[in-house]
This record gives structure tokens, C-alpha cells and sequence, in this order.
């Protein structure tokens, strides 16, 4: 049985950690390099960094950061934010990032997901989508949750899949920095319906809600991604992967 990851989740601005509710009301909290070997050093699998102010300016001060964390870490780690194409990806890739994250970008023009996976594997290319859930419909959104797009999560996540992607990260907005728990009957549906990895982001509040959304009753997802508990040291990696193993949930100690 394939063990389940933890990936910490570094939203980047100006060169700092930042964290939020909803990408709203964003405060500092910590150096990315530094916060990045720290939580290497704790027993993370992987590491997602998203620049929630993507510009031609802040792409080369990304890409800058993303040649440093490579520099300071051994785990694989994935980087996201405002790629629009495919020389986007080949910059950060280039600069040491083990995967790109695309999300608006592919919902404007899916085609880019099929350029991605042909140049550089399906292996490197995540999809993201954010989705809000209305009516008991979950509604694909863009912006980072700010528009909604004609698109609906699962037929979505299919598309993405037959496209190249080597895995949905999956952000529940409704959830996202609430710390009141994850979407699971969602990603138990996404995890039954599709072939590659499906990463659970959005509403992780203690060690007990990971617990449930990468259990097979709960939400069966392949990896759980948070913020706010790692980075205010709410939870300790060590501490929650020995609860995981504890659960029966098979882990990387």
C-alpha cells in the first residue's frame, strides 16, 4: 500500500510565508527557506509554494527563491502561482521545483495541461482547482476563488486527468483557512473516480482532521496539505504522522 504524504503548504508574497483566510487578511509568518528546511527537517514528504502575487517582476524573484529552497532542501517540492504557460513551468522547473501547479491558466486553456505532460511527464504537472460548493453543486472558481468558471469539479478532475495530469490538488474554498476540517465526502468521491493521486487542501484545524481525510472511511485522499496548523506549530509533523500510523493510515516515519 502506497503511504499517504504531508505537504506543508507556503503561500509566497513579496518573498515572504504569508497566511490568510480565503487569500484574505494576509499576515507574515515566516521566511520561506528557513520554514522550508525546518519542516524537511520534521519528516514532511513534500512541499507546495504558491505565489499568490505572481508578476513578470515577482516571476524572477520566484524563480530566485525557488533556485535557493533547492539549494537548502531534500524533499520534493512543487511551485505554483500564475503559470500561464509552458516557458513558465520550464523556468521554475529549471530553478530546482520537482512539479508546477497550474490552475486558472489551465481552466482558460486546458491544452496547456496535454503541452505540459508531453514536455516534461505527467509526473510534474499538478492540477489545482479551487471549487466552491453551491446548491450541493461544486462549482469550479478562478482568481484564487474570486470567479467562477462554467466548469464543475469532477468532470473537471476527469478532464485534468485524461489530459496529462499527474495529480489534483484539490482546494475546498469554502474550507480554506477556517480550520474546521476538510471537504471529505468530496475527495472520497474524487479519490473512487480517478487514477492518479488526489491531494486534500482547505480547512485542516488539528492532527484529527488529517487523520479523517486521508482515512479510507473519510476521505480517502492520497496526501493532505495545510498551513496554518504547521506554521503556528499547532501540529508537529513527528506528532501527527505517529497518530496517522496509530489509525492504521500507512505513513513515511
Amino acid at each position: 500500500m502506497l503511504t499517504k504524504r504531508i505537504i506543508p503548504c507556503l503561500d509566497i508574497k513579496d518573498g515572504k510565508t504569508v497566511k490568510g483566510i480565503n487569500f484574505l487578511e494576509l499576515k507574515s509568518v515566516g521566511d520561506p527557506v528557513e520554514m522550508a528546511r525546518a519542516y524537511s527537517g520534521q519528516g514532511a514528504d513534500e512541499l507546495v509554494f504558491l505565489d499568490i502575487s505572481a508578476t513578470i517582476e515577482g516571476r524572477k524573484a520566484f524563480s530566485a527563491l525557488v533556485e535557493r529552497i533547492a539549494m537548502n532542501i531534500n524533499i520534493p517540492f512543487t511551485v505554483g502561482g500564475g503559470i500561464s504557460s509552458v516557458g513558465d513551468a520550464a523556468v521554475l522547473l529549471r530553478a530546482g521545483a520537482d512539479k508546477v501547479s497550474v490552475n486558472s491558466a489551465a481552466v482558460r486553456n486546458p491544452s496547456l495541461i496535454s503541452e505540459m505532460a508531453s514536455r516534461f511527464g505527467s509526473q510534474c504537472v499538478v492540477v489545482a482547482i479551487d471549487a466552491k460548493n453551491v446548491n450541493g453543486d461544486w462549482l469550479v472558481t478562478t482568481h484564487g476563488g474570486s470567479r467562477f468558471s462554467e466548469k464543475e469539479l469532477f468532470s473537471w478532475a476527469r478532464q485534468a486527468e485524461s489530459l496529462g495530469a499527474g495529480e489534483i490538488l484539490f482546494t475546498s474554498m469554502d474550507h480554506d483557512g477556517t480550520c474546521g476540517g476538510y471537504a471529505c465526502s468530496a475527495y472520497r468521491e474524487l479519490s473512487g473516480m480517478l487514477d492518479i493521486p488526489v491531494i486534500a487542501s482547505g480547512g485542516a484545524g488539528n492532527a484529527s482532521h488529517i487523520v479523517e481525510v486521508l482515512s479510507p472511511s473519510g476521505g480517502n485522499a492520497d496526501a493532505a496539505l495545510a498551513a496554518s496548523i504547521f506554521h503556528y506549530g499547532d501540529v508537529r509533523i513527528p506528532d501527527l504522522k505517529k497518530r496517522l500510523a496509530e489509525a492504521g493510515i500507512p505513513v513515511r516515519i
